[in-house]
């Protein structure tokens, strides 16, 4: 089973149910137990085809529609092997599509998993292709396994945005404004930031959601999108995981040349309301693909030392996040899909994670 969405209308899903191909020499067939749904998914959906996120797990086409499957992160199990070394059983947390089975190519096998090495995703950013064996997996924590999948690959993405304005001495900058306060990823690289000296972090936020981020205690203000002219003064760096148009807009405006950098990180406010071509005040926003500091980081630090600087960072987020995140669980395609539909629209309280599942445990 694959939960499938139209690429051109992110609102048009459907649930396909798949014949079970008979396995090749090196391929593996694993089972997803559960994955996880945040706003992280809508981005991967927004950014597909600009940032080959439907490269992964690629969809037929059918009745004109380009369909596309989601990435997600989960745990699965590896329910036929005709990979040599890779045992039936095996548990595994990586990047699946939003559906119940994966197919893979396995290589590249260590001691501490394989590599999808399929030929559609060798042109694609490798840490998106590793599958980490449980028993050896350093961060896993049979009690936070929820956690691992809402928020792992998202708190890497906040470790890299906190260590790449690092890695630039912040750019000078007195004060960091992160908008979409409320998303895990803000939250990520605010704890992250907060940590630094000599930076004040500031959440931009809607007013619905400011008084969780206000609890939060990683952010030293908070500004709603209808009083942006509220932020601080001097020199400041901005963090777009909004993504909305008119936000960017004001936030430049209100900077000018004190923005020191802007960095576009999501969107999830993918739907917001164009604004027409308005000539940004100070820099131009600037994507940051995480995978290319990653890159950067191992070949300086090593991969074993990258991995240890956000292993520790991990540690000391995990027991501050047990004080505000609300996992809650997810069964059958039909609440999947609901839950895909609330967080596209932006209906989901900022303190609660989704687990999702498709089904048991196949024999």
């Amino acid at each position: 089973m694959q939960i499938e969405v139209d690429r051109s209308d992110l609102r048009t899903v459907r649930v396909l149910e798949e014949p079970t191909p008979p396995l090749h020499h090196g391929a593996a067939r694993l089972h997803v137990e559960s994955f996880a749904l945040t706003s992280n998914n809508i981005t991967y959906a927004v950014f597909g085809e600009a940032m080959s996120y439907w490269q992964f797990f690629p969809a037929a086409d059918g009745d004109g529609v380009f369909w596309g499957r989601v990435p997600v992160w989960g745990f699965a199990t590896v329910a036929e092997s005709e990979a040599p070394d890779l045992a039936i059983g095996t548990r595994v947390f990586g990047y699946f599509p939003m559906g119940d089975e994966l197919v893979v190519e396995a290589g590249r096998l260590d001691e501490s998993g394989f590599s999808d090495v399929a030929a559609h995703r060798q042109p694609l950013p490798s840490v998106y292709n590793r599958y980490s064996y449980v028993a050896a997996d350093p961060i896993y924590d049979a009690a936070h396994e929820a956690e691992q999948m809402l928020l792992w690959p998202l708190f890497v993405t906040s470790f890299v945005v906190d260590d790449f304005l690092g890695d630039h001495g912040l750019y000078g900058a007195s004060t960091a404004v992160i908008s979409s306060a409320s998303a895990k990823t803000a939250i990520g690289a605010a704890f992250l930031l907060a940590g630094r000296e000599g930076i004040e972090v500031v959440g931009l936020t809607s007013e619905s959601n400011a008084e969780f981020v206000r609890s939060l205690g990683c952010y030293e203000k908070v500004v709603t999108y209808e009083n942006i002219d509220e932020l601080p003064t001097g020199t400041a760096v901005y963090i777009d995981v909004a993504g909305r148009r008119d936000v960017t807009a004001s936030v430049h405006a209100h900077f000018g040349a004190d923005l020191a950098y802007s960095m576009v990180v999501g969107d999830t406010h993918w739907e917001n309301e164009e604004v027409g071509d308005i000539a940004l005040e100070g820099p131009r926003p600037t994507l940051l693909f995480a995978p290319d500091q990653i890159a950067k980081r191992r070949r300086e630090w090593g991969r074993d030392g990258f991995e240890a600087s956000v292993r520790e960072a991990w540690e000391r987020f995990i027991p501050w996040v047990d004080g505000w995140l609300d996992v809650r669980h997810v069964d059958g395609a039909a609440s999947v899909e609901s839950t895909y539909r609330e967080l596209l629209d932006g209906h989901i309280d900022p303190r609660v994670g989704h687990v999702c599942t498709l089904g048991g445990a196949r024999e």
